[in-house]
């Protein structure tokens, strides 16, 4: 008895001793049996509700739970059927019929109708919603004025569903983008009984976007949600695409801590981080195959001005601020050649659209206009301060331009940081003097630019106001030929840069890295990305390689 007591003894120490010696697997390596898709995120979400979001952190996790009559394809930037599966534009294209997808349904199992799409844009345009987004259904006949209140009925608005799958939009003028367009989440579906279920229809901030209450009409239901900490987001049978296809789980990880999101990508706890700081490109780079990509994104990073605050409320002091920034240092001290110096505010080539006005380096009048406006080498001007989210990149930027402030105008400023989501509502309530911006086209078009600047348009937040900007919008909106809608938006935009209420800074690329279990991750030029597309290498690949 006693040897095979030693013997067993030996056994379970052998056994012990492998086991702690064999390396734990990490996050990454785990996920590829368990097809879970790891992201960086940045900030923490202030919303999951598609009427309610804001931010481009927001629309990345949206898009996992809902989708509109169409998507955008991620490599053409092109709207293709996604809740609708096909349609017909009337001759004269103020009529849209589109057909639901018979076998559409919620993530509770419940058919997806033409009467749900009805009441989420009743909900949208509702006034107390007020959504920052609502401006984004304006093309539809009646749909402005629902919105401000000079109708209750919403039998005035060209929206309505003949039947079960059948949903008719009428719009006030031909609008070129329109497909695109309702591919973005203002245009989503919510579910009727769920939103009813916590609050009246134009409700904010109900307990309907809570995981255990969550129904969406996307692949993906909401399972976990815990502040600051993570996401995640489980692919369920009910949708029509093949349930087979896609990561079954998606975990988002909101930080806006750049060097912390790539330590976790470095650790094996990420697929992808959301950003990488400039400097670090090139040492990624070195490494084969490279885990860094730099992919081009419809995206302008600006500052905004709030014009209804002295000195700001001056055009000639936005301009001098405007014109002493040094872009291209910018773009190649700053940002290694990541992005390009961006000398007006439309990217180049939106829509088939290139700015011809700039906003150019020029400090000598820089100098001249702060002068005349009563600050000659900054004397007497107040110091201000610039808002900003917590991120490394804003704070390097904004250092930049800190110095170059103090440099060429002798003016001096605070940079102000905070959380992600005070940030945008202190820019919604214009609780700022400046204020760092980014804008990510909605749709592959400069009216996602330009029309964001009218007279009270939701996420114009800089207090500007121009009857004569609003008259070149409107006339782009109903311009006779694609050539004269597009003399427009020259005229506006060079109206928005000579009144500088914004200063482009540069333009946006999507810098990150990407982990080659991936597969099917696509450059895409809006940013966003349909989950159930892409693929996570499994062990038996992995081995292979």
């Amino acid at each position: 008895m006693l040897p095979r007591f030693f013997l067993s003894l030996v056994l379970f120490f052998g056994v012990l001793v492998s086991t702690s010696c064999r390396p734990r697997q990490t996050a990454v390596e785990t996920a590829r049996a368990d097809q879970t898709l790891l992201l960086g995120n940045g900030a923490e979400p202030g919303d999951l509700d598609p009427h309610l979001a804001t931010a481009f952190t927001e629309y990345n996790i949206i898009i996992a739970l809902g989708e509109g009559l169409t998507a955008i394809d991620e490599t053409s930037g092109e709207p293709v059927p996604a809740a609708a599966s096909s349609w017909e534009i009337s001759p004269d294209r103020l009529r849209y019929t589109f057909h639901l997808r018979p076998k559409a349904l919620w993530s509770n199992g419940e058919p997806v109708v033409a009467a749900d799409f009805v009441f989420s844009f009743e909900r949208i345009l509702r006034p107390a919603l007020a959504s920052e987004y609502a401006y984004m259904l304006f093309p539809v006949r009646g749909a402005e004025a629902f919105n401000a209140g000079k109708t209750a009925d919403f039998a005035t608005v060209g929206i309505f569903a003949p039947d079960t799958h059948t949903l008719v939009v009428e719009l006030a003028r031909p609008t070129p983008y329109f497909l695109g367009l309702v591919a973005h989440q203002a245009w989503f579906p919510v579910h009727p009984p769920t939103i009813l279920k916590f609050g009246r229809i134009d409700q904010r901030g109900t307990a309907w976007t809570r995981p255990e209450n969550y129904v969406g009409n996307g692949p993906y239901r909401l399972a976990v949600w815990v502040p600051n900490d993570r996401i995640e987001v489980v692919r369920h049978s009910y949708h029509y695409s093949d349930a087979a296809t896609g990561p079954r789980r998606v975990v988002f990880f909101p930080t806006d801590n750049i060097p912390a999101d790539e330590a976790a990508y470095r650790a094996g706890q990420r697929h992808a981080t959301y950003d990488l700081l400039p400097d670090r490109i090139a040492t990624y780079r070195a490494q084969t195959p490279s885990p860094a990509r730099v992919d081009p994104l419809l995206e302008t990073l600006y500052l905004r001005f709030n014009t209804t605050r002295p000195p700001l409320d001056d055009a000639r002091v936005r301009r001098a601020l405007a014109l002493s920034i040094d872009r291209q240092a910018i773009a190649d001290s700053v940002l290694q050649g990541s992005r390009l110096p961006a000398w007006h505010y439309t990217p180049p080539g939106t829509g088939g659209y290139f700015a011809e006005a700039r906003q150019i380096y020029a400090p000598a009048e820089a100098r001249s206009l702060l002068a005349a406006a009563g600050f000659a080498d900054g004397k007497g001007f107040r110091r201000l301060e610039v808002l900003m989210n917590t991120d490394a990149v804003n704070t390097r930027i904004l250092e930049a331009i800190q110095a170059m402030w103090k440099r060429e105008l002798g003016i001096d400023v605070s940079l102000v940081s905070q959380d992600f989501r005070v940030y945008l509502d202190a820019m919604k309530g214009l609780r700022y003097d400046i204020a760092r911006a980014r804008w990510i086209g909605d749709y592959n078009d400069p009216n996602t630019y330009l029309d964001m600047f009218v007279t009270g348009g939701g996420n114009n937040q800089t207090g500007w106001s121009s009857p004569a900007y609003d008259r070149l919008i409107d006339r782009a909106a109903n311009a006779a030929t694609p050539a004269s809608r597009l003399a427009q938006f020259q005229a506006a935009e060079a109206l928005l840069l000579e009144e500088a209420p914004i200063a482009p800074v540069v333009f946006g690329a999507r810098v990150h890295l990407l982990h080659p279990d991936v597969q099917n991750w696509r450059p895409s030029l809006l940013g966003v990305r349909r989950y159930q597309t892409l693929q996570i290498a499994s062990a038996s690949l992995e081995s292979a390689r």
